[in-house]
């Protein structure tokens, strides 16, 4: 008889603690189930493209410690993809792929986006199962997602440095971290870091407040401030412009309308870029210090997973193993609390885990004196 197969792939941007998911998962799949399993290259594409390797105890050792994902990524998507100059849907050719390499079903490491395509899939016919990677601790169903340990240690250790250049020349520094719609790892660094300013995209800002309160730490004596802002951070006019547009993007089902508006979107994105060095120049010129902005980019996604996402993966990786086996498929597989949960992809899909105005990291922020911004 033959043994029962099973695909994986990763998709989206990387993040710490892939390998150590799909060690996890192969291991497990492998050793305790008996599956045979094969890994796509690059994401959706490679499978559209059936460029697969196969996974077994050889290839699976010595990659629990390291960064990135021995399968490669990408961010395409299998109803949009770019195929000789062309955007096609290449859904059933997917599914063909998966009907011509016999396989029960496809898992899937990835963040919301992943959960999308993973859904589309599902709905088309393939068994799914997603796992939830992300250094943005944004998706959706889950307490958490590999990689965003090892980038919180990251962006801490980033914040502890720059504390003594800015105390050196009395400066402001601006760190700049990942977080285009969700604030925890600014807010989890800024805390964690000690920063004086933490700016979040949940939280809109006013430029005049921040400049206040670093100039009342002037007054108190302190003569330089570490502010940590979110790349998706905005001023209060902004948020407010973008919040309007999406409102009307979500009520509007005319096709033409919404190309409109979708537009308009795209625009305010294109204008927010720089954001955070124009915000370096307004604090320099209404508190009077110097000021010096220090963007962390890619580095908060690279290197060796921290033993935190490290034990994460792998049970979110071994527990996948388990609910393949059981033919449990359509969910995405959650940490909650000290267990491990199937969650339906339909509750995944289209959401997203953004900090709480009254979450206990932001009033412990509040209550040590840290500025919000707002």
């Amino acid at each position: 008889m033959a043994a029962r197969r099973v695909g994986i792939l990763t998709a989206g941007g990387d993040s710490p603690g892939l390998n150590a998911a799909i060690r996890g998962f192969g291991k497990a799949a492998i050793g305790t189930h008996g599956f045979e399993v094969v890994g796509f290259r690059d994401g959706f594409r490679g499978l559209a493209e059936n460029r697969k390797t196969r996974l077994d105890k050889r290839s699976l050792a010595g990659i629990l410690t390291v960064g990135g994902t021995i399968l490669g990524t990408s961010r395409d998507k299998p109803s949009k993809m770019l195929v000789d100059g062309e955007v096609r849907d290449v859904t059933g050719q997917i599914l063909e792929v998966c009907r011509k390499e016999r396989l029960e079903g496809l898992v899937c490491l990835g963040g919301g986006g992943t959960a999308k395509n993973a859904l589309r899939l599902a709905r088309a016919g393939l068994n799914v199962l997603t796992l939830p990677k992300t250094i943005d601790n944004d998706v959706a169903g889950t307490d958490a997602t590999f990689g965003f340990a090892t980038a919180l240690e990251v962006a801490t250790e980033a914040i502890d440095r720059l504390h003594s250049t800015a105390h050196s020349h009395h400066r402001i520094i601006v760190a700049e971290v990942m977080g285009h719609r969700a604030g925890w790892l600014t807010l989890g660094a800024g805390l964690a870091g000690g920063a004086d300013v933490i700016l979040i995209p949940e939280i809109p800002y006013s430029v005049t407040s921040i400049a206040a309160a670093i100039r009342d730490r002037v007054k108190k004596g302190t003569n330089f401030s570490i502010v940590a802002v979110a790349e998706g951070a905005r001023n209060a006019d902004d948020a407010r412009a973008l919040h309007a547009a999406e409102t009307r993007l979500d009520r509007t089902k005319e096709p033409t309308a919404r190309d409109a508006i979708k537009a308009e979107i795209t625009l305010l994105e294109m204008q927010h870029e720089g954001n955070t060095l124009r915000l370096a120049q307004q604090l320099e010129q209404l508190t009077g210090l110097e000021s010096r902005v220090t963007i962390l980019g890619y580095v908060q996604r690279g290197g060796t997973p921290s033993p935190i996402d490290r034990l994460l993966a792998t049970r979110l990786g071994t527990a996948a193993a388990d609910f393949v086996a059981a033919g449990t498929w359509g969910v995405m597989v959650a940490a909650q609390g000290d267990g491990i949960a199937a969650v339906p992809l339909e509750v995944v899909a289209g959401r997203r885990n953004t900090v709480p105005p009254d979450h206990g990291w932001v009033r412990a922020a509040r209550d040590v004196g840290t500025c919000l911004g707002d």
